[in-house]
């Protein structure tokens, strides 16, 4: 950790003026450096937004990202309060937020590893999103604040959408068609990162963190990412298979209750259109999965099936997914 960041946390009130904190470096997947760094008034949290991520391809994003991110989470701690983190200062590439003891926030993707899947927590999952996403629908103020096109499309809709049309020239036309429809369409506040391992099963609730690509858009594109993940864990832990189908049905019908700003049929229509994509994508997109080996054929299989034939519901999804995973 820098000297900078040090005197962004000066600025902020809660570092002294000679204190040399202790730094441990935390896990930060491939977008970011993340420190716990432990002052005096207690540990905080400190995320810095690297410029070009670690994957495999080249995948550059600005790190102004850091700024969406932090108002994110004051809008997101509004609409559903204990919903994040506190978050404490923000400069530059730089996000400094309240730091969570692990012992009582585990990360959901640790549990769902453990084949631990808690349908009641993922209906809450969905809840607690379409709480987020209604409070800031059609909301100009907000949509001006978050004009983070450019972001969002660096970060998400290239990486996983035109570069799987790549690697599958013959489904081009409807990843591409996806994605024109998933950046014209703007609704509400979107997260663009809701995959388990940046949810945290908090006492009261889940806790989102990583908003990097916070951007005023298409909800149904949170809501298929995270609703992906849990179809891909079930080839990553076998076993949990119907636990993590049980998961998926109940994190959608926590959504679709709760939301409020569209008809849901209308929304689960695009989700389940955007989902095969967001699953192939990762297998063949520039973020794959890291914990998939086998498995890879089943879901392309099922994927480009999906795409040619876009189903109504995300039901038909769970029910292609079961028959074709057995």
């Amino acid at each position: 950790m820098n000297e900078s960041i040090l005197r962004l946390l000066r600025r902020a009130g809660i570092a002294g003026p000679a204190e040399v904190p202790h730094v441990e470096p935390l896990g930060g997947g491939v977008s970011s450096d993340i420190w716990r760094v432990d002052l005096a008034s207690g540990p905080v949290c400190v995320k810095c937004a690297l410029p070009r991520l670690r994957v495999a391809q080249v995948w550059e994003a600005p790190v102004e990202r850091s700024r969406y991110e932090y108002e994110w989470f004051r809008i997101a701690a509004a609409a559903v309060p204990g919903a994040v983190p506190q978050v404490i200062a923000q400069e530059g590439g730089v996000l400094a937020m309240q730091y969570l003891d692990p012992a009582r926030h585990p990360v959901w993707k640790d549990l769902l590893r453990k084949g631990q899947a808690d349908a009641g927590f993922a209906s809450k999952v969905g809840r607690s999103l379409a709480a987020i996403h209604s409070a800031t629908a059609n909301q100009k103020e907000v949509e001006r604040r978050f004009a983070s096109d450019d972001i969002f499309y660096a970060i998400r809709l290239e990486p996983y959408l035109v570069a799987t049309a790549a690697v599958h020239p013959d489904l081009e036309a409807n990843l591409l068609g996806l994605l024109a429809r998933t950046a014209i369409t703007k609704l509400c506040l979107v997260h663009g990162d809701v995959s388990p391992k940046n949810i945290l099963v908090g006492p009261r609730g889940p806790v989102f963190l990583d908003a990097e690509c916070a951007w005023y858009g298409d909800p149904a594109f949170d809501l298929a990412f995270c609703l992906n993940h849990l179809l891909l864990k079930c080839l990553w832990v076998p076993q949990a298979k119907s636990a993590f189908l049980n998961c998926f049905a109940a994190l959608r019908g926590g959504y679709l209750e709760r939301m409020s700003y569209e008809d849901p049929k209308t929304l689960e229509a695009r989700t389940a259109a955007l989902l095969p994509a967001l699953l192939l994508a990762r297998v063949d997109g520039k973020s794959p999965v890291e914990y998939l080996t086998d498995g890879k054929d089943l879901v392309r299989r099922v994927a480009r099936a999906l795409l040619a034939r876009p189903p109504a519901t995300l039901g038909e999804i769970q029910k292609a997914w079961q028959e074709s995973s057995r």
